[in-house]
């Protein structure tokens, strides 16, 4: 499978722009998924020429960050909460995270397509387990009524726009 043109295009600009700083991948892979809302496999190869490096280390990079995405765009609202490794706290505290975010399962969108749930191996947040991370703010001793209170918070702030 090939990219779109304009995705194409996108990828040649943004690579080409960034590729002389000191550590240019991250930047590159960064400025590509905040313009297409993801890094598209089809990139890697065009990522890797471009940086002189091989298909393997760009792929590695962007599936060992969580931050990367290389399928299509998420909600505006992706919920990470720790999964994969789960910190013991977070096992001691409760068998499901909390009430609201049990209705979705690890990588399924809420019927609204507001959030996604996603498991992640670690917000660096264990001493305050269990942690969630809600549009890039990471929120720690989360129970069932404070996530449901930040969902509540930023439902109304979305509204508000």
């Amino acid at each position: 499978m090939t990219l779109p043109t304009a995705q194409m295009e996108a990828v040649l600009r943004i690579a080409g722009e960034l590729k002389d700083k000191p550590g240019a991948l991250i930047p590159i892979l960064h400025g590509i998924q905040d313009e297409l809302g993801y890094v598209p496999p089809e990139a890697v190869p065009v990522i890797a020429d471009v940086l002189n490096l091989t298909r393997a280390e760009v792929h590695g990079v962007v599936t060992f960050y969580h931050d990367f995405r290389s399928e299509a765009p998420r909600p505006s609202h992706p919920e990470d909460l720790p999964g994969g490794i789960l910190p013991v706290h977070w096992k001691r505290r409760a068998d499901q995270p909390c009430e609201g975010a049990s209705r979705v399962d690890f990588h399924h969108t809420t019927k609204d397509n507001k959030f996604t749930l996603e498991p992640v191996y670690c917000l660096g947040n264990c001493a305050l387990s269990p942690a969630v991370m809600l549009d890039g703010e990471v929120h720690g001793r989360v129970t069932a009524e404070r996530f449901n209170s930040i969902l509540k918070e930023l439902g109304d702030v979305r509204g508000a726009k």
